[in-house]
């Protein structure tokens, strides 16, 4: 509202320059970028995020299953990593790792180190990891409501990102005006200058 009207008043003003109406559509335009393109293009980038996202997500709901576990017995290399280092091992506790069976949604069968499901272990503990279809070990499912949050994120991220650029642009079109409108005053200056003050000199 305010870069409109200083548009609106620069229009008539006997003392504008032409500089200055220059900069007040510089400052128009960024405003309306701002305003309108940021959240246009931060709108449009979420979008597609999230589109992206959740189709990853229901691919992975998809390929991904939950499948039951049992507890073979803890993991030798732990118990080494624990022996070689024990004051790191206190300072930085880690989840154990035990040897665990499972089986495949294609019925083979699988035996791995994986993280225990619950302190401490037993064996013959039952649990349940995410598996694909041939039983190797992948991470939980992509949440729809975590692809979601990060669309928004991404969307705004983009949004700043526009804006910041308008205004670094809106910032460097002025500091040019500004250092052109001092060349001219001292070139004016220099001019007048040596007949300042004096009589005859038309001042």
């Amino acid at each position: 509202m305010w870069t409109a009207m200083g548009v609106w008043r620069w229009r008539r003003n006997p003392l504008r320059r032409r500089t200055d109406l220059f900069e007040a559509w510089v400052a128009f335009a960024a405003a309306v970028c701002v305003l309108v393109v940021a959240p246009a293009v931060g709108w449009a980038a979420g979008l597609r995020v999230d589109g992206t996202l959740q189709r990853a997500a229901s691919e992975q709901r998809h390929e991904r299953y939950l499948v039951p576990a049992v507890v073979v017995r803890p993991s030798p290399e732990q118990a080494v990593d624990a022996e070689a280092d024990p004051a790191a091992q206190r300072q930085t506790p880690q989840r154990t790792r035990i040897v665990a069976s499972w089986t495949a949604p294609d019925g083979s069968s699988h035996q791995g180190t994986v993280p225990a499901a619950e302190e401490p272990p037993r064996p013959g503990d039952r649990f349940r990891i995410w598996t694909d279809t041939h039983g190797r070990l992948v991470g939980q499912p992509l949440d729809p409501a975590s692809a979601s949050f990060h669309a928004v994120a991404a969307g705004l991220a983009a949004a700043l990102v526009i804006a910041a650029l308008v205004e670094t642009v809106r910032r460097l079109v002025v500091r040019r005006l500004m250092h052109r409108r001092y060349i001219r005053l001292d070139r004016a200056w220099a001019q007048a200058g040596p007949d300042w003050g004096r009589a005859g000199a038309g001042s």
